[in-house]
């Protein structure tokens, strides 16, 4: 029987800066009231949420796993905020051609292999780092974002795995026995 269960797929940064955005989405809770960015850690989404039969993961981390084989780390630049049309703020990933291309590959991947559908994010896609978004309300935008910007957040790191993660009573949970590690 299919038991269709939301994942998605992204790289997680080094515990050290995982904890710094998690004690600012905290502060950002605390101070404003913000808190659905607390669901997830702290990520660069490679691709977005999609619907997978649970019972067929081990097919799609195997198939993964097989992908990513003669992959390499890369650099990651965190540096600066910036938002999405005033509902989504922000870290801003630094341009990489490794990271587009790994998520390019991912895309062409999980449609012709598992028949994912290509989401507009997908096509347009951005890397970022969301701090703060969906229950921000249109007032308190301004001060939310400047109270971002004055952490004067930067941070680098060598991308070395992706995270397969998985929604579980409303909070997205990476499973460590499934990271994918490049060589």
């Amino acid at each position: 029987m299919r038991s269709l269960q939301k994942y998605f797929l992204a790289i997680i940064p080094p515990d050290e800066f995982l904890d710094q955005v998690n004690q600012l989405k905290l502060e950002i809770k605390n101070q404003f009231g913000v808190k659905y960015a607390l669901k997830s850690p702290a990520h660069i989404t490679l691709k977005m949420p999609f619907l997978f039969d649970e019972n067929k993961i081990s097919k799609l981390t195997d198939s993964l796993f097989d992908l990513f084989q003669d992959s390499s780390p890369f650099p990651v630049q965190i540096s600066g905020i910036d938002q999405f049309r005033r509902r989504v703020i922000f870290f801003k990933v630094g341009f990489s051609r490794e990271l587009l291309d790994l998520q390019g590959e991912i895309k062409k991947h999980l449609k012709k292999n598992f028949h994912l559908i290509e989401e507009l994010s997908d096509k347009n896609y951005h890397p970022h780092m969301t701090v703060a978004f969906q229950d921000i309300k249109k007032e308190q935008f301004d001060l939310l974002y400047q109270f971002i910007f004055e952490r004067k957040v930067e941070f680098s790191f060598v991308a070395n795995s992706i995270v397969l993660l998985k929604k579980e009573e409303g909070f997205w949970k990476g499973d460590k026995s499934i990271d994918l590690y490049f060589k």
